[in-house]
C-alpha cells in the first residue's frame, strides 16, 4: 500500500525497487562463481513445508515481500552457472537480462503500432536481417516472434497447410482431404503435439528413419511420400531438423529440398536449436540447402544465450501468415487510422496479448554485432569438440554414435568400474540403464552440476552433454568428468 501509485510513495518504491536490485545482482553474481551449488535441491514436499507459500486475505509487509524475492532465487536453479549443461538454453547474458527488465517496465503489446511502435519496427528489422541470414534475397519474407520452437513449428504447420487448402480457414479438417506430414524419428515432440492441436492427428505425422548418427534418410522420406500417395493422402509438410535434440544432428538438407520440389511439399526447417550456427562462418555450411525452406524455425533462446524466451518462424512468402490467420478485429486493427497499417503485425499472430521478445535479441545484437554472437558460438562448439577428444577414448567411457558431435551434443555412457569387464548382454545393459539416472540425482543432491539424461530408441540410459553457455571453460568440462567418475565410480 505504501508504494507508488500511493500518494508520496517516491521514496518506498525506490527503495523497496533498490532492494529487489540488490537481491538480482548478488544473485546475477553468485551465478558465476564456480564455488557456489548450480542448485540447492529439496524435494517437493519439504519445499512445500519449509515455507508458507499460501495466499493470504490480507497484505504482506514490504519486508516478507523481500523475502520472498530471496527466498524464491535460493532455491532457483542458476542456469547461467558455468556448470550448468541440463538444458539447450543457458548462460546469461547481461545486456540481454537488461533488455528483459525494461521491457516489462514498458509493459506493451506486440500487436500494433500504435502502442508498441519502436518494438513493432524492431521486429520488423530484426525478423528481415535473420532471414537474410537464411540466404532469402534480400531478406524477403514474413516471420514473427512466438512463445518457443514448439509454436513456431505449429504455426509453420498451420500455414503450409492454408497453402495448399486455403478453405480450411472457414470449412475446417471435413472440407479437406487427409493430410500427412513427415518429420525424422529423431525429431521434437512439437511436431506431433502440433498436428494433434489442429485437428491432423498423431497418426498423420509420418516418422521417417534416420541413420546412426541421427540424419534423415532422404531415400525413406521419398519411400513414405509414395506410400502415403497411394493410400489417397495427401502429403503437406516435411520438417527437417536442423539440430536434433539428443543427437545434434542436421538433416541433409539439399537432398529434403530436392524431394519437398519434386513432390511440391512445403519445406519447414525445425532449427530451434541448430539454426544459431548460420551466425558463423565456420559452421553454417551445416545447414547447406536452408535457403531453398519455405519456413524456418529459430530460436535465439539456445544457441544464441538469448533469456528465455525469444523463438523466430521465419517464412519464405509474404503475406501467407496475414492471409492464414487475420480475422480484421476492428477495434484493434481499424483500417482508418493516420499511418502505414502494415505495422499492425498482431492479426499475423495466432496470440492476441504477445510479450515483447524481439528486444532482448536486437539490444545483444547491437552489443555483441555478428562477429560477437559468432564467437560465443564457435568457442561452445570447440568446447563441445575438447569434451568428445577427453572421453572418446578415456577408459570408463563409451560413445553413443561414432565420430566428432557435429553441434555441442556429446552423446555418452559412463561404465562403472563393476561392469567394465562384464560381457554385453541383457544383465549389462539393465545395470547400465540405472547409472546415469543415479549419477543425475546425486548431481543434483550435491548440487555440483547438471547434465541432461535419456534412452533413446534401443538405447539404455546415457548422458547428453550439451553446452551454450559462454561461461563455460576446457576446466568446467574436466570438473565434470571428474564428477561423474567421482559420484559414479561405486555403482
Amino acid at each position: 500500500p505504501d508504494l507508488l501509485p500511493a500518494c508520496n510513495g517516491e521514496i518506498t518504491t525506490m527503495s523497496f525497487l533498490q532492494d529487489v536490485v540488490d537481491i538480482l545482482l548478488q544473485y546475477v553474481v553468485k551465478s558465476f562463481d564456480r564455488s557456489t551449488k548450480v542448485i540447492d535441491f529439496h524435494y517437493p514436499n519439504e519445499l512445500l513445508q519449509e515455507y508458507n507459500w499460501e495466499l493470504a486475505d490480507q497484505p504482506q509487509t514490504l519486508e516478507e515481500i523481500l523475502l520472498n524475492c530471496r527466498t524464491t532465487l535460493k532455491y532457483a536453479i542458476k542456469t547461467g552457472h558455468p556448470r550448468y549443461f541440463n538444458q539447450l538454453s543457458t548462460g546469461l547474458d547481461m545486456v540481454g537480462l537488461a533488455a528483459d527488465w525494461l521491457t516489462s517496465a514498458a509493459n506493451t503489446n506486440m500487436f500494433t503500432y500504435e502502442i508498441a511502435p519502436v518494438f513493432v519496427l524492431l521486429e520488423y528489422v530484426t525478423l528481415r536481417k535473420m532471414r537474410e541470414m537464411i540466404g532469402w534475397p534480400g531478406g524477403c519474407g514474413d516471420g514473427i516472434f512466438s512463445p518457443g520452437g514448439a509454436i513456431s513449428n505449429m504455426y509453420a504447420m498451420l500455414i503450409a497447410r492454408f497453402k495448399m487448402f486455403p478453405e480450411v480457414k472457414e470449412k475446417g479438417m471435413a472440407a479437406i482431404p487427409r493430410l500427412v506430414a513427415f518429420t525424422s524419428e529423431h525429431s521434437h515432440f512439437s511436431v506431433k503435439k502440433g498436428a494433434a492441436a489442429l485437428g491432423i492427428g498423431t497418426d498423420s505425422v509420418i516418422l521417417i528413419r534416420c541413420d546412426e548418427r541421427g540424419k534423415m534418410i532422404p531415400s525413406d522420406l521419398e519411400r513414405r511420400i509414395l506410400e502415403a500417395k497411394q493410400k489417397g493422402f495427401v502429403p503437406f509438410l516435411v520438417s527437417a531438423t536442423a539440430g536434433t535434440t539428443v543427437y545434434g544432428a542436421f538433416d541433409p538438407l539439399i537432398a529434403i529440398a530436392d524431394i519437398c520440389r519434386k513432390y511440391k511439399i512445403w519445406m519447414h526447417v525445425d532449427g530451434a536449436w541448430g539454426g544459431g550456427l548460420l551466425m558463423s562462418r565456420k559452421h553454417k555450411w551445416k545447414l547447406n540447402g536452408v535457403e531453398r525452406a519455405n519456413s524456418v524455425t529459430w530460436n535465439p533462446h539456445k544457441m544464441m544465450g538469448v533469456p528465455l524466451q525469444c523463438s523466430a518462424l521465419l517464412v519464405r512468402e509474404e503475406g501467407l501468415m496475414q492471409s492464414c490467420n487475420q480475422m480484421h478485429a476492428s477495434y484493434l486493427f481499424q483500417q482508418d487510422k493516420h499511418y502505414d497499417l502494415s505495422y499492425d503485425t498482431g492479426d499475423k499472430a495466432l496470440q492476441c496479448g504477445r510479450h515483447v521478445d524481439v528486444f532482448k535479441l536486437w539490444l545483444m545484437w547491437r552489443a555483441k554485432g555478428t562477429t560477437g554472437f559468432e564467437a560465443q558460438i564457435d568457442k561452445c562448439l570447440e568446447l563441445a569438440e575438447y569434451l568428445y577428444n577427453k572421453i572418446k577414448n578415456r577408459e570408463g567411457y563409451e560413445m553413443v554414435f561414432d565420430g566428432k558431435p557435429q553441434h555441442t551434443n556429446v552423446c555418452f555412457w559412463y561404465i562403472p568400474p563393476s561392469l567394465r569387464s562384464m560381457e554385453d548382454n541383457e544383465e549389462r545393459m539393465s545395470r547400465l540403464m540405472k547409472v546415469a539416472p543415479v549419477i543425475k540425482a546425486r548431481m543434483m543432491e550435491y548440487g555440483t552440476t547438471m547434465v541432461s539424461y535419456q534412452p533413446l530408441g534401443d538405447k539404455v540410459n546415457f548422458f547428453r552433454m550439451v553446452i551454450s553457455n559462454p561461461a563455460a571453460t576446457h576446466q568446467d568440462i574436466d570438473f565434470l568428468i571428474d564428477e561423474i567418475e567421482r559420484l559414479g565410480q561405486d555403482l
